[in-house]
């Protein structure tokens, strides 16, 4: 999966460039560039701000998600992404961004489902498509981890995690003997 600053900041671009213009869009545009420029707090301030006389506004509510994944509040921007899903299920966005701050914490099946409902939102969308399958390797080399936490001498496994690792990396993997039986993916 994208790491979260950088494509939160792509996503953000995409976004300000999709929705109407006008001068709540201005507003928004403005708060959009003190995120994109890293001003976080600014950004945050103005979305606040914002948000309190346009609360039904999903760019604006959007934009802040971004903001606090950017400032490390995982668990506000989850609260952001939830509530726009129930207010918007139709945007797959919000469901991809919740994908990317559950799978950051370790939580794969939340993650999946979320990127199962941005598929079934929009199914064209390829961004979730791409993380679900980034989302799957890691399960993966989580079971071969166990595996061979298990079984050490499991080959196999040891095997299909250093194909993992290589693929993740780019890297040549190590010999499968190499790996430890404890290793973390």
């Amino acid at each position: 999966m994208p790491s979260l600053p950088s494509f939160a900041r792509l996503l953000a671009l995409v976004l300000s460039l999709s929705f109407p213009v006008g001068s709540k869009a201005d507003e928004v545009q403005d708060i959009n560039q003190l995120f994109r420029t890293g001003d976080l707090t600014t950004a945050l301030a103005r979305a606040d701000k914002f948000l309190a006389r346009n609360p039904n506004n999903a760019q604006a509510r959007f934009l802040k998600g971004l903001i606090l994944t950017d400032l490390g509040k995982s668990a506000e921007a989850i609260q952001v992404f939830t509530a726009l899903t129930e207010n918007y299920p139709e945007l797959p966005e919000p469901y991809n961004n919740l994908a990317v701050l559950h799978a950051a914490e370790g939580r794969y099946d939340a993650a999946k489902n979320a990127l199962e409902m941005a598929i079934r939102a929009h199914p064209g969308y390829a961004t979730a498509h791409e993380n679900l399958g980034d989302l799957y390797v890691r399960m993966a080399a989580q079971a071969y981890a166990k595996a061979l936490q298990a079984d050490g001498s499991n080959q196999t496994a040891k095997a299909k995690l250093a194909l993992i690792r290589e693929l993740v990396s780019g890297n040549k993997p190590a010999a499968p003997a190499a790996e430890p039986a404890g290793a973390n993916p």
